[in-house]
């Protein structure tokens, strides 16, 4: 693949992820949004209980400016960020990782992506609303989750690596039983002996908590198979674009 298709490529890359940030943002919106509103009037409402000796903290970013413009902004330059990323290991993935044309490889790879960088570190540290977890542990939680990000994704590497490797001799199907098993028994190792951080209270409504989990979920779900889908498309046209019909009444030269 020679340079002009990978920057073509990574153009409509970016777009992709700008297309599917727009879809996640409707997500987050209507879905996530009022979740995050709750757990904040709920958090208001325990600091007024107890007594209401709190000092008034100045807003800087207003919380309609927050999720409106802040969250358009977030998600979107995620979405393009990502979108170039994905879009670079296209031009990487493509004929491969084996005979998919360039819709069923983005598809793949988009869900592949999901799998590794948010769903295996979300299922070890979920996301938690704004009234839970204890400001003094942020960097050691943080910390924690781009652990197990890197560390998935570096595995998912390896087993695709050990997938192709076996194929020859187990053939496609058994060897990537084998490289998937692999990747569960390390990760479920890593979920073992990484630190557990449980920070909700005992009083925290199960249904918020449950609600704001779910649409967290949700949004990346969309913005990794918007992904996927519009990458696929864009990536169809430019590597297999159909040929020119003539205009109607007009004769098509006969070849000689």
């Amino acid at each position: 693949m020679n340079s002009a298709t990978v920057r073509n490529l990574l153009v409509r890359g970016m777009l992709a992820g700008l297309a599917a940030g727009v879809l996640a943002l409707v997500v987050a919106y209507f879905l996530g949004e009022p979740g995050v509103d709750s757990a904040i009037g709920l958090e208001e409402a325990q600091a007024h209980s107890h007594g209401g000796a709190h000092e008034h903290e100045v807003e800087v970013v207003s919380r309609s400016l927050q999720s409106t413009a802040g969250l358009a902004t977030g998600i979107l330059v995620y979405g393009v960020a990502f979108g170039g990323i994905a879009a670079l290991a296209f031009c990487f993935a493509l004929g491969r990782i084996g005979r998919f044309g360039p819709r069923a490889t983005a598809l793949l790879l988009s869900g592949c992506a999901l799998l590794a960088v948010y769903v295996v570190p979300y299922l070890k540290y979920p996301v938690n609303p704004p009234a839970v977890g204890d400001p003094d542990t942020i960097g050691k939680r943080t910390a924690l989750y781009f652990l197990m990000m890197v560390l998935s994704v570096l595995l998912a590497i390896a087993a695709t690596l050990l997938g192709k490797r076996l194929a020859p001799r187990l053939g496609a199907w058994y060897a990537t039983v084998v490289a998937v098993a692999a990747f569960g028994v390390v990760i479920g190792l890593a979920y073992a002996f990484l630190p557990v951080i449980n920070e909700v209270p005992d009083d925290f409504p199960a249904t918020l908590l449950w609600r704001f989990r779910l649409s967290a979920l949700a949004i990346q779900a969309v913005l990794w198979g918007g992904l996927g889908l519009f990458l696929g498309e864009l990536a169809e046209r430019l590597l297999n674009p159909k040929p020119a019909q003539a205009a109607p009444g007009r004769a098509v030269p006969a070849a000689r």
